[in-house]
């Protein structure tokens, strides 16, 4: 070995050398980093992450803890067919605050109350698809984790079934790193011993670090819950307050209606879920499994999807016409293919065949196999003669080359029709050439699906294309729809659910084909929306308004998910000018934050608001008055833009509801305020008119030297209104209604006379009332005429008469 050998030898064992440390040292880093990873609980995760769940801050994080603590309640009284009555609690506790949160719902059995309150993700109603406050089952048990990080304290929960004489106490915490519930204290308690004060029912107690910095917050809430639960009864403790707050409720409001659970639908599936759903079936036909496991698929709607899946899995086959000028007759052709079966049934056969290709339009493979095997069957009965597979074959296969003999006619006809009059001949007799080519290269029995159909479609173009033809993307795609129309879905057993479920490309076909097959929206009986007349009810009872109006809109479908919109408006009385107060609620619960980032206040501040008599600055926003906006979306799987479920995602199908719902509601106060404004204009009439009347009068007697005129009626004729003037004569009194408007009218009118009435005619009634007697009539007056009615009323009686059913600016009384 030289010495350069040597050396050059030496070189390499030392970077051998080098290359086998770092080797080394890598794999100890990759082993250090791989001792350092370790799985996390939920738990974990959200104890790091509580802003997520609403519990970032503490003024927020009590706000959130009674809105997952009232939801709970609600939804387990409704669920109990119970109405609810829940009561909230707040205290100081030195520097922290102690949240109280009862129920009178059915209780907690033994066995769930860790589960429900020391367990993230743990509940009865996420794989469920009916309408529910909550889901995911992490809202009461994040504020169990909150409360227990903030102020190191377990939760106190006490719990008595409706079955049970004793209630059950826990204290616990959870265990971040397992998610599992740490209990410290388990006991019974005798009714004596529990602060449970119903006789059933569910009571948490939470101590955490907070604050009432959102107060406003916090009242919104409460009160907004009671709009939209009007069947609920809640009371608000909390310091500062003399005596609690109440929220009663509304007078026969019943329990919202009882919701159903649903299965999925074929419109709101993903192909996960889909893989997914085969693979669990029962189900070895993939009709039957559309049927099983989907809602609004029956056998019809089953055979709609089958077709699409046909389509998107086999193709369609192309049908053809026979050929006017064929080399060999089709008759002859399916003759010669038949051997050794008699001469009358072979002649039989061929003439058949050939006579109901004739009598068709175009005829596909498929189809001409069924035609063939149908004239077969008939014959052998006929002819006693054994027409078997191979004859039939052979049959199939001769009619088959004489109908694919010449398919430029066909195809020419269908490019003509699909495109504009703008394309000659030569250019649609070159497509249908083409065409005919790309057709007669693929399938033998010309099937292709629609992707096949459009790249024959373009590569024909793309050869007919120079610089004096053209063939643009819309004419290529008129093409396509018209020969894909054409086309005949194939008869073809589709494959079973185990090869479906085992396929991913196989089973994306078959969600495209359930996508595109229009299906009846899902049922709503999984929905429980307020309805229009609660709306109203719980917006009456919170606010004191002069105007209010409602709109509950049809259900909807969002990705297979049913949804329902309401929406109600208060206006007027004592709600306050500026800007207008926005309510918005999910399932019934109100969103209390992120309204800014919330679909419902878009859709509110791109409205014209001016249209329906509420100013708008700049045109766009929110708009000002003194008026409140509600809206309600139920639904069975709401698109909330986060975890703590503060505000409705941008979902267009959902923001065309809610304006729809909105403007319903708004066309109503639209009306209100424009017949206020005409109101408003008849008495600032009215009163000019009954200073300068009088004046006119005493001013034209002066003049004219003659006693005044009377005016009495004169105020009522220019303004148009129903009068109602009283006559004495001795003992005899008449009432006369006039009637001045463009409309008919029906006064409800009560004279309240002193002394006892007599010979009131039929249509009026009297009642004795400590001493008064009250007259009811209702006329009915016609545009321009008047009505009178006349009783007796001895002595010197007193008079006083009230009219209801018209409008005070449309009424003149002198009597």
């Amino acid at each position: 070995m030289t010495s350069f050998q040597s050396e050059l030898g030496e070189e390499k064992a030392e970077e051998e050398k080098v290359g086998t440390e770092e080797a080394e040292e890598d794999v100890g880093i990759a082993e250090e980093l791989a001792g350092g990873q370790r799985a996390i609980s939920i738990a974990e995760f959200f104890e790091k992450n509580k802003q997520m769940l609403g519990f970032g801050s503490g003024a927020r994080g009590l706000v959130t803890a009674v809105k997952e603590a009232v939801d709970n309640a609600l939804d387990a009284t409704e669920e109990a067919g119970i109405k609810p009555d829940i009561s909230v609690e707040i205290r100081e506790s030195g520097d922290y605050y102690t949240l109280i949160v009862e129920d009178n719902g059915p209780g907690i059995t033994r066995e769930q109350i860790p589960k429900v309150f020391g367990k993230l993700l743990y509940g009865s109603r996420f794989h469920a698809r009916k309408q529910a406050r909550g889901q995911q089952g992490i809202g009461i048990s994040a504020a169990v984790l909150y409360a227990q990080e903030t102020s190191g304290k377990p939760v106190k929960i006490t719990s008595r079934t409706q079955r049970s004489e004793r209630a059950q106490y826990f204290e616990l915490i959870i265990d971040t790193d397992t998610n599992e519930p740490e209990i410290s204290v388990e006991e019974e308690r005798a009714p004596g011993e529990s602060d449970l004060s119903p006789t059933h029912g569910t009571r948490i107690e939470m101590e955490m670090e907070a604050n009432m910095r959102a107060r406003t917050q916090l009242h919104d809430y409460i009160k907004h819950t009671a709009v939209v639960n009007p069947h609920a009864r809640l009371v608000l403790d909390e310091p500062g307050l003399e005596e609690p707050r109440r929220y009663e409720r509304v007078d026969g409001a019943s329990l919202p209606a009882e919701t159903e659970e649903i299965r999925p639908h074929p419109h709101g599936v993903e192909l996960g879920m889909l893989i997914r759903m085969l693979e669990a079936t029962e189900s070895y036909s993939v009709s039957g499994f559309l049927q099983e496991e989907f809602t609004r698929v029956g056998s019809k709607t089953a055979t709609k999807v089958l077709d699409r899946f046909r389509d998107r899995h086999f193709g369609r086959e192309m049908g053809w016409a026979v050929p006017q000028d064929p080399d060999t007759p089709l008759e002859t052709a399916i003759e010669d293919a038949v051997a050794n079966k008699g001469k009358e049934a072979t002649a039989a056969f061929a003439a058949r065949v050939a006579e109901t290709l004739s009598s068709r339009e175009r005829t596909t493979h498929s189809e001409l196999s069924e035609i063939v095997d149908t004239v077969a069957d008939d014959i052998e009965a006929e002819f006693d003669a054994n027409f078997g597979a191979t004859v039939r074959e052979n049959a199939v296969e001769a009619a088959w080359d004489v109908l694919t003999s010449d398919l430029d006619p066909d195809l020419y006809s269908l490019v003509d029709e699909a495109t504009s009059t703008r394309k000659d001949d030569a250019t649609i007799a070159g497509l249908a050439e083409r065409l005919a080519e790309k057709f007669r290269k693929g399938d033998s029995r010309h099937r292709a699906t629609r992707e096949t159909l459009v790249d024959y479609v373009d590569r024909s173009a793309d050869r007919l294309v120079d610089e004096d033809t053209s063939f643009g993307e819309t004419a290529r795609e008129n093409v396509v729809e018209a020969v894909w129309a054409a086309m005949r879905t194939v008869p073809d057993d589709v494959p079973k659910v185990g090869t479906v479920a085992g396929t991913r490309d196989i089973a994306s076909e078959l969600l495209e084909a359930m996508r595109e097959t229009d299906i009846l929206a899902p049922p709503t009986n999984c929905l429980s929306p307020i309805t229009a007349e609660l709306v109203e009810a719980g917006l009456r009872k919170e606010f004191d308004a002069d105007f209010y109006a409602a709109a509950t809109r049809d259900a909807e479908v969002h990705g297979g998910d049913p949804f329902v919109v309401e929406a109600g408006i208060a206006y007027g009385g004592e709600l306050e000018d500026g800007t207008v107060g926005l309510l918005r609620f999910a399932n019934r619960v109100p969103l209390v934050y992120k309204r800014g980032a919330c679909a419902t206040t878009d859709v509110i501040k791109g409205i014209g608001w001016r249209n329906y008599g509420l100013d708008q600055p700049g045109g766009s926003g929110l708009p000002s008055g003194p008026a409140v906006i509600m809206i309600h979306v139920a639904s069975t799987n709401v698109p909330f833009t986060s975890e703590s479920k503060d505000a409705v995602a941008n979902i267009p199908e959902i923001e065309d509801e809610i304006e729809l719902a909105v403007r319903e509601a708004a066309r109503d106060l639209k009306s209100y305020l424009n017949k206020r404004r005409s109101m408003q204009k008849r008495r600032e009439k009215q009163d000019v008119l009954g200073r300068i009347l009088p004046e006119m009068a005493d001013k034209l007697s002066e003049v004219t030297n003659r006693p005044r005129p009377n005016i009495d009626g004169a105020l009522a004729q220019i303004m148009n209104n129903v009068s109602v003037e009283r006559e004495v004569d001795g003992d005899d009194v008449t009432l006369v209604v006039e009637n001045h408007s463009d409309r008919s009218e029906s006064p409800e009118i009560t004279d309240i006379v002193s002394a006892e009435p007599s010979n009131l005619p039929e249509d009026a009634s009297a009642v004795d009332l400590d001493g008064e007697w009250f007259i009811s009539w209702e006329p009915s007056v016609p545009a321009g005429e008047s009505a009178e009615l006349t009783y007796t009323a001895a002595g010197d009686p007193s008079f006083d008469v009230d009219v209801d059913g018209v409008e005070a600016e449309k009424l003149t009384i002198n009597a």
